[in-house]
């Protein structure tokens, strides 16, 4: 191992045999000397933040998967996404999907073997019919599913975070997407304060917190830090970590796709940076990483979105299921 951080960060987690899995196990600057290493450390790099996914999240390896909820007509002007109104996309638009079909897509993904099922809309908010609906899935889901269920709803209330809990809701997911000094880059149509107000919002109503971001929107490596310090600060359960899938139509078409090395290297990063949280590979899994995808795991992360995405293909549940079996993993509910 030529990296004598490495080496340390190695030594300082074995000596930590038998105790709890820590949240910190490296420093900020710590981190930002990590992001320096040369492409001739990236193997090393990945196999320390994968030793740190097996000693602090053994045997919790899980799939999760999403629907569609309500597709377009979004009036945030986040600069990556499909269905935005502020751009010109191929991305479907239906408003809100009723009871019957969001159960339908629950039941297929509990069958597949998922262990939580995320409900997914776009726009800012739900409006109170939207809510109401929603949350009548909910108790349908709970009630006639084993799966576990979060959502992903826009902004909240207090009053409408301890709505979603009483209605079935265990889970709430909110990206903050990158870090605050990038975030105007991307988006202008809201405050980052505002995203992390939902967070704590969330949280506060005894909802389990899912947090992470994109890259590949042009973001530096300090700001890669700088995003996972400020989900330490908001104490997050869970970081799903996305890359870009340049869409036709949006500002970020022209970017180019981050090579399979360096999304590696994010996820080490976030692994180095949160060894005792759920990191999970969600949006471009496929797209970024091809036939790297089984190396994620290497790489840190205890889990990876099975599916779809919202407007874009991703691996089926047959596939998945087939390299996680490769590789002796099984999804384990006490991961949760």
């Amino acid at each position: 191992m030529q990296s004598t951080l490495l080496r340390t960060i190695l030594n300082r987690l074995l000596s930590l045999s038998g105790a709890t899995p820590p949240k910190r196990l490296i420093t900020e600057d710590e981190a930002l000397r990590l992001t320096a290493l040369p492409p001739s450390a990236t193997l090393d790099l990945l196999t320390v933040a994968g030793t740190v996914r097996a000693f602090c999240k053994p045997n919790a390896t899980f799939t999760c998967g999403i629907v569609n909820g309500k597709s377009g007509i979004c009036p945030e002007n986040c600069a990556f996404c499909a269905q935005s109104s502020h751009y010109a996309t191929s991305a479907d638009r239906y408003p809100l999907l009723d009871d019957q079909t969001l159960l339908r897509q629950a039941e297929k993904l509990f069958k597949a073997g998922a262990l939580r099922f995320g409900i997914v809309t776009s726009g800012t908010a739900l409006n109170e019919a939207e809510l109401d609906r929603v949350c009548l899935a909910a108790e349908r889901i709970t009630r006639e599913t084993g799966i576990q269920l979060c959502g992903s709803l826009g902004q909240l209330t207090k009053d409408r975070a301890i709505r979603l809990r009483q209605a079935g809701f265990t889970t709430y997911h909110h990206n903050l997407e990158t870090a605050a000094s990038y975030f105007p880059t991307i988006c202008t149509t809201h405050d980052y304060a505002d995203d992390m107000e939902t967070i704590r919002i969330a949280r506060a109503a005894g909802l389990r917190v899912c947090c992470g971001g994109i890259f590949g929107l042009g973001e530096s490596w300090a700001q890669r830090v700088e995003l996972a310090e400020t989900l330490h600060e908001l104490d997050v359960d869970s970081i799903p970590l996305n890359f870009l899938n340049p869409i036709p139509g949006t500002p970020l078409a022209s970017r180019q796709k981050l090579s399979p090395a360096e999304a590696l290297r994010c996820i080490a990063l976030f692994r180095l940076l949160h060894p005792s949280r759920d990191i999970l590979v969600c949006g471009g899994r496929p797209q970024t990483l091809g036939s790297w995808q089984s190396w994620l795991f290497l790489a840190g992360a205890n889990g990876l979105m099975t599916g779809d995405y919202l407007t874009t293909t991703g691996s089926s549940f047959e596939s998945d299921a087939a390299m996680m079996a490769t590789l002796g993993l099984l999804s384990k509910s006490d991961s949760f």
